[in-house]
């Protein structure tokens, strides 16, 4: 259940893949702290890991295929294909890409991925319309600073509370709006023998926004009303192990340390998990209202 030994991955690509238009990179700031190389992990049952030390990607094994959840940058897109063939399976056996959000940095590496694996992307109704254009919303509370990425053209909307199927395994989208309106996380159920864990991929509840927005805005009054639907929402929910779109933000990177040291009981069962997620977003959020009512930025 343990990481495989720790092999080099390469995430810069190489010439020929400089010259692919869906691997292009995306210059950011971040980019070499959430590419940063992890071997990939089982975490329990049939998931797995198989993005970075920063970002998370994560992979599902069903009788009919395997399901990856988000894409990560454009130039990681090599690094996550070596990582799911160094855990011996196919990037051709890959049926389905579930998307988070509509953001570069999970959405990047998608029509890169769906093309190189015959995927469908599935999405929210809202981040499926952003995802055929390469883009992230005007309603984003960091619009006017967010790269555009390669379009996503195989795509399949779905809404809040629906099932995706493939072989025995369902997985549950959960509308969890905010960070984007078209934020989806994604529920599970994963089982080691008569041993079984409910898991979640969360989307990101990070109250972040561009220099000048306000959330206590009136005009953002919705944008509020959907973070506080969406931290219930996760706060309520079944959850033994949690992932999250980056991992520092539910202390998955501590998780996955320890889990490769050995760690016993597996660090990534804790059915406090989401709950803690969801206060600690909505403390954020409400210590930013408090910080503008107050009159600062």
């Amino acid at each position: 259940m343990g990481l495989l030994a720790a092999l080099p991955v390469v995430v810069a690509p190489s010439a020929s893949a400089a010259d692919d238009p869906l691997l292009r990179p995306i210059a950011s700031d971040y980019a070499a702290r959430w590419l940063r190389p992890q071997a990939p992990a089982r975490i329990f049952g049939d998931t797995y890991l198989v993005g970075f030390a920063g970002m998370t990607v994560a992979l599902v094994r069903t009788e009919a295929g395997l399901i990856l959840i988000d894409g990560a940058l454009p130039q990681g897109v090599p690094a996550i294909e070596d990582n799911i063939r160094r855990l011996g399976f196919d990037v051709k056996d890959v049926r389905l890409i579930l998307s988070t959000e509509p953001h570069y940095d999970h959405a990047g590496g998608l029509a890169a991925l769906a093309r190189d694996s015959g995927a469908t992307v599935i999405a929210s109704v809202r981040a499926a319309a952003l995802l055929q254009r390469g883009e992230s919303g005007l309603d984003d509370p960091q619009a006017g600073t967010l790269a555009a990425f390669p379009p996503v053209v195989k795509l399949r909307a779905v809404r809040d509370g629906e099932r995706i199927r493939l072989g025995g395994t369902t997985i549950t989208a959960r509308a969890t709006p905010g960070h984007t309106t078209g934020s989806m996380s994604w529920a599970w159920r994963s089982c080691e023998g008569a041993r079984c864990a409910d898991i979640l991929f969360g989307s990101s509840l990070n109250p972040v926004s561009a220099d000048g927005y306000r959330f206590s805005d009136p005009a953002h009054r919705a944008t509020v009303a959907a973070f506080r639907r969406s931290f219930a929402t996760v706060r309520a929910m079944k959850c033994d192990i949690l992932l999250t779109a980056h991992p520092d933000h539910s202390g998955g990177d501590g998780k996955i340390a320890r889990l490769a040291q050995g760690a016993e009981p597996n660090p990534f069962i804790d059915p406090a998990a989401c709950r803690a997620y969801a206060d600690k977003y909505e403390a954020v959020l409400d210590a930013r209202l408090a910080k503008e009512a107050a009159g600062g930025r």
